[in-house]
């Protein structure tokens, strides 16, 4: 049987960062013919256990076969979420011979679900990779959301695993209530030391293209820009008042220390010492 289907083309570099269940493109039509062809699959090879089926679907709603893996996914929390499974527990059961405790018509989609994976990336430098000590790190909480991580703060992120820190889960009865907590949620979300793709997932979020649901694999390229996370540069009227106030503050006239030779007179220390220790 099928589990329904995950949405997962927010990538860079052909891996996933943002998935989703149920997309939002799929007809239930169109959901249980991709669901079938995905048990069809499994059956072929005689599969037992949890796998995941991939597909690639055009502009014309027509999908193709991508390939399958044979376990669990980095998203299957989403999965969770719709249904209400336990897929690791479910996976074991299987292992030990026992028959699964439901059947395709007991299954259905309950609400909706959204994944970020929390790399240690720099999406400003192509998303390149970054080291470093957690030297904040702060777990967002509230209803719906769920994080599944293996760090802690002061930990280090080291060069030679994945970068990805966590997954970071929002659940919601619809997917706009289920957008807001993700973005409550990354802004609830604390991690110096580091760069992360927490900024990016707010983009994403946020872009016109994610929330209506016309978007692609091609999103990063088409939307994304390392300016569009850059820090907001003062306007007009606050550089000048910034500027007025430097003027202010230079030109409010300080007591002034005789020198002599050097010294301020009267002392045995040099000006410049004074200076340098805050005497004016």
């Amino acid at each position: 049987m099928h589990l329904f289907e995950r949405e997962c083309s927010i990538q860079r570099r052909h891996q996933k960062v943002i998935e989703e269940a149920p997309s939002s493109v799929l007809t239930p039509e169109l959901r249980a013919e991709m669901g079938r062809c995905a048990v069809e699959v499994a059956r072929a090879c005689q599969y037992a256990g949890a796998g995941t089926v991939e597909f690639l679907l055009d502009d014309q709603h027509r999908f193709y076969f991508l390939e399958m893996n044979t376990r669990l996914q980095v998203e299957h929390p989403v999965t969770e979420m719709i249904t209400g499974l336990d897929l690791v527990k479910e996976q074991i059961r299987v292992a030990e011979g026992q028959p699964l405790p439901f059947r395709q018509e007991d299954l259905s989609i309950n609400g909706h679900a959204l994944e970020l994976r929390v790399y240690a990336e720099d999406p400003q430098n192509n998303f390149l990779p970054d080291i470093g000590r957690l030297s904040t790190y702060v777990r967002p909480q509230g209803p719906g959301v769920r994080v599944d991580d293996g760090f802690e703060q002061g930990m280090d992120i080291p060069i030679y695993y994945d970068p990805m820190i966590a997954k970071l889960v929002a659940y919601g009865a619809t997917r706009e209530e289920a957008i807001a907590r993700m973005l409550r949620a990354i802004a609830e979300y604390q991690i110096t030391g580091i760069e992360t793709t927490l900024p990016f997932g707010t983009f994403v979020l946020k872009h016109p293209a994610f929330v209506s649901g016309h978007f692609d694999t091609n999103f990063v390229r088409d939307h994304f820009s390392a300016a569009v996370l850059a820090p907001t540069l003062p306007n007009e009227g606050t550089a000048q008042v910034a500027a007025a106030l430097v003027a202010m503050l230079l030109s409010e006239k300080k007591p002034v220390v005789p020198v002599e030779n050097g010294k301020a007179a009267g002392t045995t220390e040099s000006a410049w010492r004074r200076n340098r220790l805050g005497v004016r």
